[in-house]
């Protein structure tokens, strides 16, 4: 674990550098507290930090309140080394935001003991961050595809929109529906349908941009998000997204599906168009592509039709209002 040494004393850097280091610890030193903040506030900073309470630049205390307010992950733990040992003194440190004090000449089984103690806090911090994470990833991806969930590819796409009227970017949306996915879960099962929704979902990910974001909006059903994409780029998206997944059958143990898709497409720009209005343009393009004999990909313009049909939608459904359901 890496630790930082932050003393302007170059006998007591030494000793504890030596110390530190005969027990495993990956040391940084600093001379003064001008020093000691900016690797503090560095990227990749150290986990642990033993201050000295006086130093030039800025004291041990100081740096304890900047640490704290940065309020910054991981966690550091801040051990004071102090020559003060008065009550008002330590709750001084203390309140500064040290986790805990040592005294000068420090003892080195005190100072084993303590740093013992501030390691097993940091572990258990670093646990705690990589849980929540896990369950950050849990709230906002679908368990089948792993892609965006429904919720969290629709944030994305308000994201996008508000980005693209600072900027007057359009935004541009693909939704995307397999073709016949009932008559596969029908002949083969449960499991093939989720295979093909998975190889389905892996073919169109690595099809898109690094900074498209592609989510399961549905059973069968994919929203695409393309910053910065007019009609003509979504278009080019979807087709490359389309000759992804048809491209070679998707295998299974004793079969080999061959799946395709229909997809609408539609782009707009954030203040002049919501994501409904978006979603339900594209929706409306899906079932055209439906309609003309599947496995294509269909543009619609976010046009004054979509738009008072939004009107007359209002409370409703828009999806279900514009297209029946399809397979």
């Amino acid at each position: 674990m890496r630790i930082l040494i932050a003393d302007d004393s170059l006998l007591s850097r030494r000793l504890l550098e030596e110390t530190l280091r005969s027990w495993g610890y990956d040391v940084i030193v600093a001379a003064d507290g001008e020093e000691a903040w900016r690797i503090l506030s560095g990227e990749h900073s150290p986990s642990l930090a033993v201050l000295d309470w006086m130093m030039p630049g800025r004291t041990g205390p100081e740096l304890c309140r900047l640490v704290r307010q940065r309020a910054a992950e991981p966690y550091t733990y801040i051990l004071l080394l102090t020559s003060r040992n008065e009550k008002d003194d330590v709750v001084e440190g203390m309140d500064s935001g040290a986790d805990d004090y040592i005294t000068k000449p420090f003892d080195k089984h005190e100072l084993k003991v303590r740093l013992r103690a501030g390691t097993r806090i940091v572990d258990l911090q670093e646990q705690l961050v990589a849980a929540r994470e896990a369950l950050r990833i849990q709230a906002t991806r679908d368990y089948l595809t792993q892609l965006w969930n429904r919720s969290a590819i629709l944030e994305i796409l308000h994201r996008e929109l508000a980005r693209s009227e600072r900027e007057q970017v359009p935004v541009g949306v693909v939704v995307a529906d397999l073709d016949h996915f009932k008559v596969i879960n029908d002949t083969y099962g449960h499991f093939a349908g989720d295979w093909a929704l998975q190889e389905t979902a892996r073919r169109m990910q690595d099809s898109i941009r690094t900074y498209d974001a592609i989510g399961r909006y549905g059973g069968e059903e994919f929203l695409v998000v393309l910053p910065g994409a007019d009609q003509q780029a979504v278009r080019m998206q979807a087709e490359r997204m389309r000759h992804a997944i048809r491209s070679k059958p998707v295998h299974m143990a004793n079969a080999a599906l061959n799946v395709t898709c229909s997809l609408g497409c539609t782009s707009g720009m954030g203040g002049r168009v919501t994501a409904d209005l978006l979603i339900a343009a594209a929706d409306s393009a899906l079932y055209r592509a439906k309609r003309t004999g599947r496995d294509c990909s269909v543009v619609e313009p976010v046009s004054q039709r979509v738009s008072s049909m939004l009107a007359m939608a209002a409370g409703d459904s828009l999806v279900s209002y514009l297209r029946p359901e399809t397979d």
